[in-house]
C-alpha cells in the first residue's frame, strides 16, 4: 500500500484467488450491515447494495486494466535500458564516429509510439507479473498533486479503519461482559436500550468499561505499530475459519427462528434518512480496490480474471442479502444492534452459553488480529508521502514519530464515540468512495493515455476493462463527486449521530 514494487509470491489457482478475494471483502463492513438495512427499509437497501456492487466492479476492472498498463511500462522500461546499455558498449568500442547522434536518437525513439513492442515477440507485455500496488501506479500515472491526494485518502480510509476496529472491541468487550455480570444477565441482544451512564459492574459505568477495555487494547496490540509485522499463513487460516462459522451460525439460527414463527421483525420498504448510513456501509463492505494487486498478481492464469471477479462480487452480493434479509425478519428495527453479532449473545436466541460467546467475542478475535497490520500499513503510508529521494529519517521521526501519529488519532475518536454504525458510514462515503470510485476511474484514465503515448493508438491491453468507452469513467467520476455532495448535505441538514 505504501508504494513500491515487492515480490508476487507463491502463485495460486484462480478459484483460490476467489476465496481469497470473498474472504477480504467480506469482513467487518458486513456486520454492520443488518442495522444499516433495517434503518434505510429493505427495498432501497437491495436496490442500492447491487447498484453498489455494480460499481465496485467496474471499478476493480479498471484497477486490473492499469495493473497490467503498469506492468508493460516497468517492461518496457527494462528493454530500453539493456538496449541503452547494449549501445553504450557498441559505442565504446569505438566502432562508429557517429556517436554525437546516438543521444539524440534515443530521445526521439522516448517520444514517438512503440509499435515495434508488439511487433518483435512480445505479445504478453501487458502480463500482470509483478505486483505493483496503488501507490506505485499513482507515482506512475499522476503528477505530484495527484500523486499526494490518493495518499491523503488512503491515509484518512486507514485512519477511519484503526478507529471502527478499536471502537469495535471494547464494545464487544462491554456488551458481553456488562450483561455477563451485571443484573441483565442474557439480556444484551433483547432490545434492552441501556444507556453509556447505566452500571456495569458496582460503580462502574458502561462507558467506564468501555473505555478501560479501549486502553487495555490500546496497550496490547499499539506497541505494534512501532514494529513490523507480518499477516501468517496461519492466521489467516484460522480467522478466516472462524469468520465463516459465525457468519453461518447467525444465518442459520435466524433462519430457525423464522421457521418456527419467532420472527419480529417488519421492516419498512423505504426510509429516506436511513440511506446515508447504508450509502458508508455498502462502500466499506465492497472496499478491495487497495489490496487488489496483493490478490490478483500470484493468480497462476488470469486470462478470464474479469470473469472470476464478476463471479465473487455476485456471491457476495447474494451473502449479503441473505445475512441482511434473515436479519431484519428476524428481529426488531429497534433490536437491531450496530454489531450484529450482539444480537445473538441473548439466552432465549441461543441456549448453549459457548456459542453466545463465541458469537459476542467473534469482533474480538478477527479484528484484534487485523488492528496491527492496518497500522503498519498507514504507517509505512507517511513514511511514503514524505519520503524525499535519497532522504533518510532521524531515529526519532521514523520510531517514535511516524507510530505516535497513525496510533493516536484513531484511538482518540474511538474514546469520544463508539457509533459502529456512524463509523462505517462515514469512512465509507467519504475515503471509501475517493479509493472505490475516484482513484480508480482516475488510473484507468491516465494510464489508457499513457499507454497510447509510449506504446501507440494501435495496442490493445489485454486486461482492458469491459467498461471501455470513457462514458463508464466520467459516470463513475460524476458519481463519486456526487455521492461527496449527497453525504455532505445529508450530515449538514440532519443531526449528526457523533
Amino acid at each position: 500500500m505504501a508504494g513500491g514494487i515487492t515480490d508476487t509470491g507463491e502463485l495460486y489457482s484462480p478459484y483460490v484467488g476467489l476465496v481469497y478475494m470473498f474472504n477480504l471483502i467480506v469482513g467487518t463492513g458486513a456486520l454492520t450491515m443488518p442495522k444499516a438495512f433495517a434503518t434505510a427499509g429493505w427495498l432501497v437497501s437491495l436496490v442500492l447494495l447491487m447498484f453498489l456492487g455494480f460499481m465496485s466492479y467496474m471499478t476493480t476492472t479498471f484497477v486490473v486494466e492499469a495493473m497490467a498498463a503498469a506492468n508493460a511500462q516497468l517492461r518496457w522500461k527494462r528493454m530500453e535500458k539493456r538496449k541503452e546499455d547494449d549501445d553504450d558498449e557498441d559505442s565504446s568500442s569505438g566502432v562508429s564516429d557517429s556517436d554525437v547522434l546516438l543521444q539524440d536518437g534515443y530521445e526521439r525513439a522516448e517520444t514517438r509510439p512503440i509499435l515495434s513492442v508488439q511487433r518483435r515477440g512480445s505479445p504478453n507485455i501487458f502480463e500482470i507479473t509483478e505486483r505493483v500496488e496503488m501507490g506505485q501506479m499513482a507515482s506512475m500515472f499522476f503528477n505530484k498533486v495527484g500523486v499526494n491526494l490518493f495518499y491523503f485518502c488512503i491515509i484518512i480510509y486507514l485512519y477511519g479503519d484503526l478507529a471502527i476496529y478499536a471502537a469495535a472491541v471494547p464494545v464487544s468487550l462491554m456488551q458481553v461482559t456488562c450483561s455477563a455480570i451485571g443484573n441483565h444477565s442474557c439480556n444484551v441482544g433483547d432490545g434492552t436500550k441501556y444507556n453509556d451512564t447505566d452500571k456495569c459492574w458496582g460503580p462502574i459505568r458502561r462507558i467506564d468499561a468501555y473505555r478501560l477495555y479501549l486502553a487495555a487494547f490500546t496497550l496490547l496490540l499499539g506497541p505494534f505499530t512501532f514494529f513490523n509485522v507480518q499477516k501468517t499463513k496461519y492466521l489467516q487460516i484460522v480467522t478466516s475459519l472462524m469468520r465463516w462459522i459465525a457468519f453461518i451460525l447467525m444465518i442459520i439460527l435466524a433462519l430457525i427462528r423464522i421457521s418456527r414463527g419467532q420472527a419480529e421483525g417488519h421492516p419498512s420498504m423505504a426510509q429516506v434518512s436511513g440511506i446515508r448510513n447504508l450509502f458508508g456501509v455498502c462502500v466499506y463492505s465492497f472496499m478491495c480496490q487497495h489490496s487488489l494487486p496483493s490478490l490478483i498478481t500470484p493468480i497462476s492464469k488470469k486470462r478470464h480474471v474479469n470473469k472470476l471477479v464478476l463471479l465473487d462480487y455476485i456471491l457476495i452480493l447474494a451473502f449479503y442479502s441473505l445475512l441482511s434479509f434473515t436479519a431484519i425478519y428476524c428481529f426488531r428495527n429497534d433490536t437491531l444492534m450496530d454489531m450484529y453479532t450482539l444480537n445473538f449473545t441473548n439466552c432465549e436466541i441461543i441456549s448453549v452459553a459457548f456459542i453466545r460467546y463465541f458469537l459476542g467475542l467473534f469482533p474480538v478475535f478477527t479484528i484484534s488480529t487485523n488492528f496491527p497490520i492496518i497500522a503498519v500499513t498507514l504507517r509505512n503510508n507517511w513514511k511514503t508521502l514524505f519520503h524525499r529521494e535519497g532522504g533518510t529519517y532521524p531515529w526519532v521521526v521514523d520510531r517514535i514519530v511516524f507510530p505516535a501519529i497513525t496510533l493516536v488519532p484513531p484511538v482518540l475518536v474511538a474514546f469520544c464515540t463508539h457509533d459502529l454504525e456512524s463509523l462505517v458510514g462515514i469512512t465509507g462515503a467519504y475515503a471509501g468512495n475517493g479509493i472505490q470510485y475516484l482513484i480508480p476511474a482516475f488510473l484507468a484514465y491516465c494510464s489508457r493515455k499513457d499507454t497510447q503515448l509510449v506504446f501507440g493508438s494501435g495496442t490493445v491491453n489485454k486486461h482492458l476493462s469491459p467498461f471501455r468507452h470513457t462514458f463508464w469513467i466520467v459516470f463513475v467520476l460524476i458519481w463519486g463527486f456526487s455521492c461527496f455532495v449527497f453525504v455532505t448535505a445529508n450530515i449538514v441538514l440532519s443531526e449528526p449521530k457523533l
